[in-house]
């Protein structure tokens, strides 16, 4: 039985229904899924990663961050693009060279995001370590700025505690005020007699001298006074407030001399205080006269 050259043959009609798609396809594609969710999986570990590092870091960091979410989106969107590819039936060999070439540009963009973010994390570590190494040799410098201050302060004192008086003499320890005074009296060291003098025809007593007001200067705290010891008179002229005033009475030459602190010049007054030698309180000098 002859057969029609139109009709096809069983046989060949088999074969070409059998042909189908390649397997070799179907398995590239599985192939390919699996790298780009195993590339998804390794983006999303290295983006937890570096968030708890990141926890820590500072506000600059978070605009890095951006950019690693930025490339997860990319991610997300070349899984559904290949997603969709792969259920097309003709896909074809460039189709997928295509796709295997976005996948690795992808990947090198994630390699190099990562980079970029862990310099930029290393640089801030060593920016932050070299700011606190600054502010604390500033503190150290500070530290010594203080301790140096506070010695020339108590250098200060000293030198303000102690004074040459009028007469050349170095003073004993000086009172600036009534509390001050109250100080040295407990001290001890000699005897203080404190006053306020008003300025008057007639001296006025204090401890044993006798003390006249002449004139004072209020605006330049200056004021000139006479002292009355041993019958004879010591004019003090132009004097300032906290200078030690100095003379000397009988018995006190080889001991130290009478000294007079002025607190305040007023505008007819002066308030301070007259400390003596305090070995000399056995014989104490003869009361002056009451005028010149």
């Amino acid at each position: 039985m002859s057969i029609s050259p139109n009709v096809p043959n069983p046989q060949e009609s088999y074969h070409y229904d059998s042909v189908g798609t390649p397997r070799w396809i179907t398995a590239l594609f599985v192939l390919l899924i699996l790298g780009v969710v195993g590339l998804a999986y390794a983006g999303h570990s290295v983006q937890t990663r570096l968030e708890q590092e990141l926890s820590k870091a500072d506000e600059q960091n978070k605009i890095l961050t951006a950019q690693l979410e930025q490339a997860n989106t990319r991610i997300a969107d070349l899984k559904g693009q290949v997603e969709v590819t792969s259920q097309k039936v003709g896909m074809t060999q460039a189709e997928l060279a295509e796709a295997r070439s976005r996948a690795e540009s992808i990947r090198k963009q994630q390699a190099a995001s990562d980079q970029k973010l862990s310099e930029q994390i290393v640089a801030n570590q060593k920016e932050s370590e070299a700011k606190i190494g600054a502010v604390a040799t500033d503190l150290g410098g500070a530290k010594k700025d203080i301790e140096s201050t506070r010695t020339d302060l108590e250098a200060t004192k000293t030198k303000l505690d102690r004074a040459t008086g009028d007469m050349g003499v170095m003073s004993g320890l000086i009172a600036r005020n009534h509390d001050d005074l109250e100080e040295l009296k407990r001290k001890g060291d000699r005897n203080y007699y404190e006053f306020t003098i008003q300025k008057a025809k007639q001296p006025q007593r204090v401890g044993p001298v006798q003390i006249a007001l002449n004139k004072t200067d209020q605006k330049k705290s200056k004021y000139t006074m006479t002292v009355l010891a041993d019958d004879k008179s010591i004019e003090k002229k132009d004097k300032t407030a906290g200078e030690p005033v100095q003379f000397y009475v009988k018995g006190s030459a080889r001991l130290s001399p009478y000294e007079i602190v002025v607190f305040e010049v007023g505008k007819n007054q002066i308030t301070g205080y007259l400390a003596t030698p305090k070995d000399n309180s056995g014989n104490p000098p003869a009361p002056a006269a009451a005028s010149k």
